[in-house]
């Protein structure tokens, strides 16, 4: 496990990929993968199975994880 210097809240901007040059808050990091989940970056849809929180089920769109060497932190 590496030790990340992106902590929850920080403020990173994406360096590669199809959110390049985005800036946003991270919402998670998971450092046994070296992964940060980054707010409205890397947006998948996924299908939601009917439940009693969600009857009709159907889509919703989540932020999946992003290697941590994809991201940089910027400067305010």
């Amino acid at each position: 496990m590496v030790k990340c210097k992106i902590k929850k809240g920080d403020m990173v901007e994406v360096i590669t990929g199809d959110d390049k040059g985005k800036k946003a808050k991270v919402l998670r990091v998971l450092p046994k993968n070296s992964q940060v989940v980054v707010e409205g970056c890397k947006v998948a849809k996924k299908a939601v199975k009917p439940s009693d929180k969600n009857p009709k089920g159907g889509f919703i769109s989540k932020e999946m994880p992003i290697h941590i060497s994809n991201v940089k932190k910027a400067e305010d």
